[in-house]
């Protein structure tokens, strides 16, 4: 953070700050919190997009952050990533066969009549018209572009996917859709996902459990059934009353359900809960006391201070 008449740096704002979290083989994680919480910068650090500056991040046992750059190839066969763009994620130079069987050729995997073959098997598996494959990006339409991505995705057949808002780009029919292949997909490939949203019905329909971020921070992480069931921490349950109801009697929000203007990072203390100031709950020792992801009941672990009772 710079200040001062020369602009220096007095402090630095961490995207994403002491998170952890596992995620078992075969379920979905959902990570949800509004924007710039920190959520994609947590999937592009897991595969490395971006370089962690500290911690550890464990898979199949192995602390792939410490492993070098040039390393961790191997390890991209098992960890592939869904982009929230379709479009701009998509060489457009490219054939849609080349895009879908370039990680195959990178890791020497099929050539010849077998690639053409596995390209063709994977534009059926995901629901396209293998004759599509020698048109270019621009003439799929969102949802089919999004289609050439999982492709893509699950052309190695990867253990962990991380799902970067794969439908936020996309009309709310086509959305539907695309959760149910995703769903289908895990199912009959055996796959893993961290399913990122800031969108409460899709982190909901596709998640075993969820995860809730606010300031680069976890602050609530349960089951799916008990995070609406048995809320706990009062961001998360504003985070739940904003969704839309096609319920006219619940359409309004009162003022028990408001929550102070959304904080700039850069007036935000080092010191206490970083929701405090938002609120309406918060108490004088949240605002010099930062309070520790606890488990308040079996598999639901909360980070405040006075969680919400029921």
């Amino acid at each position: 953070m710079k200040s001062g008449k020369f602009k220096r740096t007095t402090r630095y704002v961490k995207a994403v700050d002491d998170v952890s979290f596992y995620v078992k083989k075969g379920e979905t994680l959902g990570i949800v919190g509004e924007s710039g919480c920190g959520k994609s910068t947590t999937g592009n650090s897991i595969i490395r997009l971006v370089e962690p500056t500290s911690g550890e991040v464990f898979f199949n046992g192995e602390n792939i952050a410490s492993v070098k750059p040039k390393d961790f190839r191997p390890h991209k066969k098992n960890i592939q990533m869904i982009f929230q763009d379709p479009f701009s994620s998509l060489n457009p130079r490219m054939h849609v066969f080349d895009i879908i069987a370039e990680p195959l050729v990178t890791h020497k995997l099929y050539k010849g009549k077998e690639l053409e073959k596995r390209v063709v098997e994977l534009m059926e598996i995901v629901g396209l018209d293998p004759e599509l494959l020698h048109r270019y990006p621009h003439e799929f339409s969102g949802g089919q572009r999004q289609r050439i991505g999982i492709a893509r995705a699950i052309a190695l057949n990867p253990e962990l996917i991380i799902c970067d808002e794969p439908v936020s780009a996309l009309d709310v029919s086509i959305q539907a859709q695309v959760l149910n292949l995703l769903k289908r997909l895990q199912k009959e490939l055996d796959l893993t996902y961290v399913f990122i949203a800031h969108g409460i019905p899709a982190v909901k329909y596709v998640s075993d459990r969820i995860a809730v971020m606010y300031m680069g921070e976890i602050v609530e992480v349960t089951t799916n059934e008990k995070l609406f069931s048995n809320t706990l921490h009062p961001y998360t349950k504003r985070l739940i009353s904003a969704v839309p109801s096609t319920d006219p009697t619940k359409r309004t929000i009162g003022d028990s359900d408001a929550v102070a203007d959304e904080l700039n990072q850069e007036e935000t203390s080092d010191q206490g809960c970083k929701f405090a100031a938002r609120c309406p709950f918060a108490q004088d020792n949240c605002l010099v006391d930062r309070p520790k992801l606890r488990e308040y009941a079996k598999g639901h672990y909360v980070k405040c201070h006075y969680p919400l009772k029921h």
